[in-house]
């Protein structure tokens, strides 16, 4: 977070404002948002601790969810400062933020702090913060600001390096002790980019990567824009990358970061703008979501608010993408591009037919041939339960789905349930005792019925029903598989394959 504005792409001294801090109160909006009190401006990584997600902002406190789509205030983070980050490392949180700097009051001297906890949960008889301490400083002179620090704990070496700074100077890198939270002794730190600010590193090793014994990359996910302007705010998230963690962060077109480089993240979209403080949360092998803030939400009085989005991969850069959010598609198949349908009995359309032979017929009118409708075949279908099969796409009745959101039967880390019915009709999918679908006559609510919907990193979706009848808890690991080119079944999912993906088609 930063109240310098860029100009003409380079650094402008202006005071917009002191950072505000955002009254939290329910007001009701587009259910394809987070909803209940999601107010928040510079969010940290979302963390989960005992089976609730923590985010925590600028100016102290931050939000908690029972289930990754609720929000509330509650959450307690002392110290105040600005743009914190936090991260679960072995059975401890460690929160790091940044303590003035970034033109608060004024001045450019930052302090950056770390602290302790057992847990995020401010009811636990564990929850204690230990003294913050300080591991970098900007003295309000020299070509930088110790403000906005984003975390990485490399997988492939244990080091736990953080990246920091405002368009005040230079993002800078250092290295801290994952045991203790304090700087490494003798530490240096290095500057690695400029033009941006609210950093975030992450790291990534693709199949192919892999497969040919390299190291992956390196991510340095920075805001670009101004802030703290509401709806003329114009924060948007770029991305540089790297095989080394110390860069040079190099961007798509071979721009170095520390040049002023970067490609596009994430910017403005569906009334929403400002798109700032990156983080990354992986759910399961495939299935990674995006959270930051949005400077100004246009159907929220322009308010800051928390926004999670899932996050897709191409050509090994990352890139935000949109929130599922239901309508009529066809279902199709990843493993042979055949549409999910009802198993019931072809029912041919009437045409009028003229041989290839009628030389005429390229002087007659042209004659639109109309879609067969449900009542044209419904009628055919038997009453009771009718399996589900997937076959050749022909825009038919019984291959047409209509995917809602359904309020009030929980949710997940992003989205809401959803239910999947053939369009026109209350025939829903739904998942057997035996780990097999079907469709059932009408929806009912039933938990078996909802169905959990999430995008992939390479784009495709896993769709999971919520429970398998006469199995307890909530079902985190059957989904919807092509079992062959003609059968669907529930079976564990497996992002190598795809069997457990699907496509939604409007057409």
């Amino acid at each position: 977070m930063s109240i310098i504005m860029k100009y003409n792409k380079q650094p402008f001294l202006r005071i917009l404002m002191c950072a505000a801090m955002f009254n939290v109160q329910c007001s009701m909006f587009n259910v394809f948002a987070q909803v209940g009190e999601p107010y928040i401006h510079d969010p940290s990584t979302i963390a989960e601790c005992e089976g609730k997600y923590y985010t925590f902002g600028t100016g102290g406190g931050g939000l908690i969810s029972e289930d990754g789509w609720s929000w509330h205030s509650g959450a307690d983070r002392p110290g105040g400062g600005a743009a914190p980050d936090i991260m679960k490392i072995g059975d401890r949180y460690l929160c790091i933020y940044g303590a003035t700097g970034g033109g608060l009051g004024g001045g450019h001297s930052g302090r950056i702090l770390t602290m302790w906890n057992k847990t995020l949960d401010p009811k636990s008889p564990d929850f204690k913060w230990t003294t913050a301490v300080e591991v970098c400083a900007s003295d309000g002179m020299e070509d930088q600001d110790a403000i906005d620090p984003g975390m990485l704990l490399d997988p492939t070496t244990g080091r736990l390096w953080v990246s920091y700074g405002t368009y005040f100077g230079t993002i800078r890198l250092i290295e801290l002790d994952p045991k203790t939270g304090y700087r490494v002794s003798g530490n240096k730190e290095k500057d690695i980019a400029i033009d941006c600010e609210a950093t975030d590193l992450i790291y990534r090793c693709s199949d192919e990567d892999r497969l040919q014994g390299k190291n992956g990359w390196y991510y340095l996910l920075g805001t670009h824009g101004t802030c703290c302007d509401g709806v003329n705010s114009t924060y948007n998230i770029v991305v540089g990358r790297s095989r080394s963690v110390e860069g040079p962060y190099i961007d798509n077109v071979g721009r170095d970061m520390y040049h002023g480089g970067g490609r596009m993240v994430v910017n403005a979209g569906n009334r929403k703008t400002g798109a700032g403080h990156f983080g990354r949360t992986i759910i399961d092998e495939g299935v990674e979501i995006a959270s930051f803030h949005w400077e100004a939400d246009f159907d929220l009085s322009g308010r800051s608010t928390l926004a999670i989005h899932p996050l897709l991969w191409k050509n090994d850069w990352p890139y935000v993408g949109e929130q599922f959010r239901g309508g009529v598609f066809e279902i199709e198949s990843e493993r042979r591009g055949y549409a999910l349908e009802l198993a019931v009995d072809f029912i041919r359309m009437k045409q009028e037919r003229q041989g290839w032979f009628n030389r005429d017929q390229m002087q007659q009118p042209v004659k639109p041939v109309a879609c067969q409708t449900l009542d044209e075949v419904k009628g055919s279908w038997p009453e009771g339960d009718i399996p589900a099969r997937i076959g050749d796409y022909m825009f038919r009745p019984w291959q047409r789905w209509n995917i809602q959101p359904v309020d009030g039967k929980g949710a997940y880390l992003g989205n809401t349930y959803f239910k999947i019915c053939i369009d026109g009709t209350e025939r829903a999918l739904a998942a057997t005792a035996d780990c097999e679908v079907t469709t059932v006559p009408a929806y009912t609510g039933d938990d078996c019925q909802l169905w959990r919907i999430e995008q992939l990193t390479d784009g495709t979706f896993r769709l999971m029903p919520k429970v398998i009848p006469g199995r307890d808890g909530v079902n985190t690991r059957l989904c919807l598989y092509s079992a062959g080119d003609s059968t669907p079944t529930l079976a564990p999912y497996d992002f190598g394959s795809d069997n457990s993906k699907w496509n939604f088609r409007n057409r």
